[in-house]
């Protein structure tokens, strides 16, 4: 059964979908509903959108890809040969099946327009990690680099490289709607609640996101507002999280980068 819910944006000629995947991936689904038109980001499977498209008599414009993840990219070439649409994605990732290679700071637009899009070369979870921002609707897909309350795992990148990605997100305007793609939220929280116990915005966001899923809700979108509240990567500046990670791992570290290492580790192991 294909389970759906929806999110409308500032203009009600768009609709954001969450496809969902494997067993916590989201395929987000971005319509023009005036055209019954789509493009997709990150179908690491290709199945669920195919079911998606035909249930919903819908024509598929566009593939928009954060990073090469098989569980980001392994749907993209069927869809690519059925529906004969256009692939982009980071040039760093040197796909073989993508049309348009983004740099950082590139611009992408579809629907005359209508829907624009700047590259922000985000690397941390991987090098060449990118995200997508709208800014006259207010809308991020990020990938796996920030997560409701948390971020990806730093598989390649450094952690004053992944901190500054992160940074990059934080300064966007708070009213900025954060669409990852992962269902971790829950997982991220108790983490959170872990490094700032007294942290009420933490355990408010908790108990409500756990009143989704009790109902198998989708807990994202979040915002950059919300983020800047509740996730501890976001917050290493802060005196009582830079001491609790120093409790924590026994260490005396000073620097942003270094206390965002040692957190990154706590999670790794959480």
């Amino acid at each position: 059964m294909l389970t759906l819910c929806s999110f409308a944006g500032k203009h009600s000629n768009m609709k954001i979908f969450p496809i969902r995947a494997f067993t916590d991936n989201y395929i987000w689904a971005i319509h023009h509903e005036q055209s019954h038109r789509i493009i997709v980001v990150d179908p690491g499977d290709a199945k669920p959108v195919i079911e998606y498209i035909a249930l919903n008599d819908l024509e598929l414009d566009g593939i928009i890809i954060t990073h090469y993840h098989n569980d980001h990219i392994g749907g993209v070439k069927e869809l690519k040969e059925k529906f004969h649409c256009p692939v982009y994605a980071s040039a760093l990732d040197q796909l073989n099946f993508s049309d348009h290679d983004l740099k950082d700071q590139a611009c992408i637009s579809f629907w005359d327009n209508q829907l624009k899009f700047k590259v922000i070369h985000v690397p941390g979870h991987t090098l060449g990690h990118v995200a997508y921002y709208e800014e006259s609707k207010g809308l991020l897909f990020c990938g796996d680099t920030l997560f409701r309350s948390g971020c990806g795992r730093m598989f390649e990148g450094e952690p004053a490289q992944f901190l500054q990605s992160l940074q990059k997100l934080a300064e966007l305007p708070k009213e900025t709607k954060v669409f990852c793609t992962h269902e971790y939220t829950l997982s991220n929280l108790a983490f959170a609640e872990f490094i700032e116990p007294d942290n009420t915005d933490v355990q408010n966001l908790k108990a409500y996101c756990e009143s989704l899923r009790a109902k198998d809700d989708v807990t994202l979108p979040s915002s950059i507002d919300s983020e800047l509240k509740t996730n501890p990567f976001l917050r290493c500046k802060l005196t009582a999280v830079r001491e609790r990670i120093n409790t924590l791992c026994d260490r005396n570290d000073k620097n942003d980068h270094q206390i965002f290492a040692s957190m990154r580790r706590l999670k790794d192991n959480f």
